[in-house]
């Protein structure tokens, strides 16, 4: 595959076994959660297959349990049955003909299972604890140790019969095998414990296994971790030398390096609170000692950029982009027509991909809604429109902008009219808060394709309802947001409907703090209703910029909606290493000149704290002034994102896209 000389490095095949690689892009394994009934359906087939068309030189289907102990989700696949091989036979099809190895991820959980799922017992090589949830798990007898094997084989056979080109077993983030390699989880006395050779054993023989039942053309794969702050898991240089030693006895044909843990999730699905490339150094030491597989690095490496540097400095063969890819299925074609600047880049906020995943719902992607509903709205470009017609979009936040961006690919001509002198409302001023800066890149991307696709953006354009009848637009689309809510009401207090004090000033909002439009004192309260980036990312702010910054919650700890896309730990790290102080399960009774009144939900043990300036981080209210008039004036229109009903960015770019498909 020629690609854009700028990527090089990207675009030199790789030979594996009998495949050859077009590129040296892989779409690495994660759980999408999307089976249904433990069997891939249309969803998961489409998902799929945008990627295989999208360019991706190797797609490593998400993980499969191999045995009923090793089940970990919902969504996970049937084990120990061959009613998955017609339907992943379906998938292999389609994606082999647009050109993708296609790979399946083998994997036992080990002590890390969830017996909600699996109806059965975890099983660990010496009974330790789940780091999932407060079960232990069963010591495994050598019966047990031989039918774990015995389902590593067969599943890999049934792979096989599916179509796959080949496995990659699973050894990573202290999945079972990682178990069995490292002392603190292995405290076995017999063959498969003690010396490293015994603690070797198992997976040896899952290795060796495979390659008997299913020949020398079969690619098989390992999946390895860097978890080197957790000083019980295993030290870098002996999985370092693990590895090596496996690699001398061909045991593999590439190595997948990640980082993170079970014991310390949060690096598994690095968000941008860590760097890039966080499995750049391991790789890079794998390289020095693996003679015979291909090394692959993965781990927070987004962008076509990063990966070429990966690759061009020596540390990898091949990289994974997960999430880049799944925010633009088509980043490595765009990258080889030298379209860089149309990729739509990941932000690496995990709101969508593990904050829908963490909830057990399949995954989607803040900034590509398409993502779970590739099956019902067909792949970008999206289908031209049949009559197209003159659309008014008004508000040029994300809803709007991806409201606009869809409509003008479609053929309509579209008029965004933006009340301020940029794009991106809220969603703007979030990119401002503390290493957030990502997400100004999305709304670059935004003006430069409306650009492209001569969309007419009229800034500092506030429209009434009277101009928007003269524009004479055959569709109206309504995103002009949310505005705060000045009322002070907290729902953990729903008898009382207004703050007292509220009124007596120092009282502001986030949009406020972030906008520069608010007056501040040295001592901020920020009430974080919500536990999310718009308070606790405003405290961090104010922390950041020298304030005394207190944070009040009505839930357990400080950022607790943040759980959901791995992101709060390391908020709250920040915000503590800045002096913040954090006061849980508590509400604010009353406002005045001397502070705050609170009141511990638990206890209802009242006290002041002194605070000069209130942040409400609160409900926020639609925005309804112009739909009213409209209604009132019988000019039909659409509302989306905020102006429909106040909800986060995700919802946002989904009414967007929802709403200029269905022009």
């Amino acid at each position: 595959m020629d690609g854009s000389p700028a990527f090089k490095h990207i675009f030199t095949p790789l030979r594996l076994r009998h495949k050859t690689l077009r590129n040296r892009i892989v779409f690495g394994a994660h759980t999408t959660n999307m089976a249904k009934d433990g069997l891939p359906g249309a969803r998961h087939l489409r998902y799929y297959l945008e990627r295989a068309r999208g360019g991706a030189a190797m797609i490593v289907v998400e993980p499969m349990p191999v045995h009923a102990a090793a089940v970990l989700t919902r969504g996970n696949f049937r084990p120990g049955s061959d009613d998955v091989i017609a339907p992943f036979k379906r998938l292999t099809d389609a994606c082999k003909a647009e050109g993708a190895v296609m790979i399946q991820q083998l994997y036992h959980i080990g002590a890390h299972g969830d017996w909600d799922n699996s109806w059965h017992a975890n099983w660990s090589p010496s009974g330790g604890p789940s780091y999932h949830d407060n079960d232990g798990s069963h010591e495994m007898s050598e019966r047990e140790i031989e039918e774990t094997i015995t389902g590593f084989v067969n599943a890999a056979i049934r792979c096989q019969k599916a179509g796959f080109d080949g496995v990659e077993v699973w050894a990573a983030y202290h999945g079972l095998l990682d178990q069995f390699w490292t002392p603190f989880s292995n405290q076995r006395m017999d063959q498969w414990g003690g010396s490293l050779e015994n603690r070797m054993r198992f997976s040896r023989a899952v290795l060796s296994r495979i390659r008997a039942a299913c020949g020398d053309d079969f690619i098989v794969g390992l999946a390895v971790n860097d978890e080197p702050d957790v000083h019980v898991m295993l030290p870098r240089e002996d999985l370092v030398d693990i590895v090596a030693r496996l690699d001398a006895d061909r045991m593999m044909d590439y190595v997948t390096v990640g980082t993170g843990s079970y014991l310390d999730f949060y690096k598994i699905i690095p968000s941008f609170q860590y760097g890039e490339n966080l499995s750049g150094d391991l790789a890079d030491r794998l390289k020095g000692r693996v003679k015979h597989a291909a090394i692959t690095a993965e781990s927070h490496i987004r962008t076509p950029e990063n990966a070429n540097s990966v690759l061009g400095a020596g540390q990898a063969d091949l990289v994974s982009i997960v999430r880049g890819q799944i925010a633009d299925p088509y980043l490595v074609s765009k990258a080889q027509q030298g379209r860089v600047e149309d990729i739509r880049g990941c932000l690496s906020c995990n709101q969508q991909c593990w904050g829908r995943r963490g909830r057990d719902y399949y995954i989607s992607c803040l900034i590509n809604p398409s993502v779970g509903h590739e099956f019902l709205w067909g792949a970008e470009p999206f289908r031209a429109a049949q009559h197209p017609k003159t659309v008014l979009v008004v508000g040029g936040g994300v809803a709007g902008c991806e409201a606009a961006r869809v409509a003008a690919s479609r053929g309509h001509k579209v008029i965004l009219a933006e009340a301020s002198g940029q794009l991106g409302g809220q969603f703007a001023l979030a990119g401002q808060q503390p290493r957030r800066a990502q997400i100004t890149d999305l709304i670059t991307w935004y003006e430069r394709q409306l650009d492209q696709l001569g969309v007419d953006i009229r800034y500092f354009t506030l429209l009434e309802a009277d101009e928007i009848a003269a524009i004479k637009a055959d569709d109206v689309i309504l995103a002009t947001g949310s505005l705060p809510a000045e009322t002070g009401f907290q729902k953990a207090l729903p008898d009382v409907p207004r703050l007292p004090g509220v009124d007596l000033g120092h009282v502001t909002s986030p949009e406020d703090v972030m906008g520069r439009a608010a007056r501040l004192g040295r001592h901020v309260l920020v009430l974080d209703e919500a536990g999310n980036w718009r308070g606790c990312g405003t405290a961090w702010f104010l922390a950041e910029a020298g304030h005394e910054v207190t944070v009040i919650t009505p839930a357990p700890l400080v950022a607790q909606e943040l759980q959901r896309s791995s992101t709060d730990r390391p908020l709250r790290q920040a915000l503590a290493r800045l002096g913040t102080q954090f006061i849980t399960d508590s509400a604010i009774t009353s406002w005045s000149d001397q502070g705050a009144e609170i009141v511990n939900l638990l206890t209802g043990a009242t006290g002041l704290i002194a605070a000069d300036t209130l942040v409400l981080a609160t409900g926020n209210r639609a925005d309804q002034a112009l739909s009213k008039a409209l209604a009132a004036r019988g000019i039909g229109f659409r509302q989306i994102g905020d102006a429909q009903a106040p909800r986060n960015a995700a919802a946002a770019i989904f009414d967007g896209r929802k709403a200029g498909l269905g022009l």
